[in-house]
């Protein structure tokens, strides 16, 4: 080497030995300097080997559990069995008297999502980092077209997406109709592995569309075997009630719940699950949030329709009543949409969660910080929708459905991994303890407790809508794609490790669709064949 440039980089090259040996750390909830690490510990990749035995635990599925052992090599389940024995070279972990289960699959989240003139708080690395600490080993993100372009919309998520720390897949939402979107979803479908298209009832003049673009989008979801999913708010009459409110001068937070009553979102349920009927598609209803709602689910179900009803977190254990704090920040934080409701509706939801009418649980997470919350304190038309609950929602679910023993632990795996995995198509590969899966499980162990504070989650947001809430069923361990990245309270990730994981079209609830349209044109008994006479 040339002297002179031997002694330019020797003294750059000392450095950076000198920083990689001693990496930087950072307080909880933030970045570690050097990107690639989180939490208050050193910033590095965690060392576990690539092949893992998960020792003594009961492994839970959705519809069994058993005492075994569950042995891991490169990120695959190899085996599940009794008594596996393996070498010195597999690193054990003890789970007796502990779940093994799925890792969570949270079907609703939005990171990264430009929205109301700010940008959610956590993107693609925080927010992944705050799920695999709360035991969820995969969320499906929805894609915002930027002008009503699928494609483009999609490239600006990919580019978010690049500091993922675990595995993903994207649903996509529709804002407007013509022919190039039309043969956008074809693409997205049979390229890019998108099988969901949401579209948005709600949000008028921006992202709400009406009901001739919901027809469009039905038939055109029916044809690619994709699921159609709505954000059923009636938003004609929300901004009714909205300039209502402002007539009557409410223009705090508690004017945003106000002014679109549980009965808008039931109207438009109601009308979305008539309009896929016409159709004959499936129909995925996000948030559930009201009895409303929830009730023409439970109305559509039982006359033999396909229609999954999803509520979030929020919806099932917090109620409106912090709407009405005196203090704006601690009211300002509870604004989404739909709202939460009044008390009541919350165990309505969860009753209707055990019986089965609603058929899994999401979070919606969409999570802006005090200062974003802060640009409607004049006016809640401009406070940034949303809460969160990706960190949140597996621990908050435990202790609210299976410890009150309203649902069981196998209704909780299914629930919280099997359920979403079915629906969109990615079952058993995701959502089992079952050798060929992808070795996303967690460790819960029930007799452990667990606290919630704004002050010590791993989400970027300085609040959090469950504050102080103390539970039993702690994950004490997280494993994602075969790498334990949470243990101890530790939490060790890397971005640009996680996988984005196509979905393919047709799942099991577009079985029986074409045997459904044979039977309706049989039963048309037209066109009738008439005499064509003149008199």
């Amino acid at each position: 080497m040339d002297s002179a440039l031997h002694q330019l980089l020797f003294p750059l090259l000392s450095l950076l030995l000198l920083l990689l040996a001693f990496p930087s750390t950072s307080e909880p909830g933030q970045f570690c300097n050097s990107g690639f690490g989180y939490g208050d510990f050193a910033c590095e990749v965690s060392s576990s080997s690539a092949k893992l035995l998960i020792k003594g635990g009961t492994v839970v599925n959705a519809h069994h559990m058993e005492i075994a052992d569950v042995y891991v090599e490169d990120g695959i389940i190899v085996a599940v069995s009794p008594n596996i024995k393996v070498g010195d070279d597999v690193t054990v972990l003890d789970a007796s008297g502990k779940f093994v289960m799925p890792g969570g699959i949270d079907p609703h989240t939005h990171l990264a999502m430009e929205f109301m003139g700010t940008e959610t708080i956590d993107d693609f690395f925080s927010g992944q980092a705050a799920a695999l600490a709360g035991g969820t080993t995969m969320h499906i993100d929805f894609v915002i077209p930027v002008n009503g372009s699928l494609t483009a919309g999609l490239e600006a998520y990919e580019k978010k997406s690049g500091k993922s720390c675990m595995d993903y897949g994207f649903h996509m939402a529709i804002t407007k109709w013509d022919e190039i979107v039309s043969q956008e979803m074809e693409i997205m479908v049979k390229e890019k592995g998108i099988n969901s298209f949401k579209f948005f009832l709600a949000y008028k003049g921006s992202l709400m569309i009406n009901d001739e673009l919901l027809l469009q989008g039905l038939k055109k979801c029916k044809s690619l075997g994709a699921l159609a999913m709505v954000h059923a708010e009636n938003g004609d009459a929300v901004y009714e009630g909205q300039k209502r409110m402002k007539e009557l001068g409410i223009t705090g937070p508690e004017g945003h719940s106000l002014s679109r009553p549980p009965v808008l979102e039931g109207e438009a349920t109601a009308r979305a699950i008539r309009l896929a009927a016409f159709v004959n598609t499936p129909l995925y209803v996000v948030h559930v949030m009201s009895i409303d709602a929830m009730e023409e689910i439970s109305k559509a179900r039982k006359s033999g329709l396909k229609v999954i009803g999803e509520p979030v977190v929020s919806g099932l254990v917090l109620n409106e009543s912090w709407l009405w704090d005196p203090d704006f920040i601690t009211a300002a934080k509870y604004v989404m949409s739909p709202p939460i409701r009044a008390a009541g509706h919350d165990r309505a939801l969860q009753a209707a969660l055990s019986m089965g009418i609603l058929q899994l649980v999401g979070t919606d997470h969409c999570a802006f910080n005090s200062t974003q919350k802060a640009l409607g304190i004049d006016d809640f038309q401009k406070i940034p929708n949303g809460v969160n609950g990706i960190e949140e929602r597996m621990h908050v679910l435990w202790d609210t459905m299976v410890e009150s023993g309203q649902i069981s632990v196998t209704d909780y795996v299914r629930l919280t991994s099997a359920e979403c995995a079915r629906i969109f198509n990615i079952y058993p590969r995701k959502g089992a303890i079952r050798a060929g899966s992808d070795a996303d499980i967690i460790i819960l162990n029930p007799n452990s407790s667990f606290e919630i504070s704004a002050k010590s989650h791993h989400s970027k947001s300085d609040t959090n809508v469950y504050e102080g809430w103390r539970g039993k069923g702690k994950v004490e361990v997280t494993i994602s794609g075969g790498r334990v990245v949470w243990q101890n309270d530790e939490l060790k990730v890397v971005p640009g490790s996680g996988k984005y994981i196509e979905m393919p079209p047709f799942s099991y609830l577009f079985n029986g669709i074409e045997k459904a349209d044979a039977k309706y044109l049989s039963s048309l008994k037209a066109p009738v064949k008439r005499l064509r006479t003149i008199t």
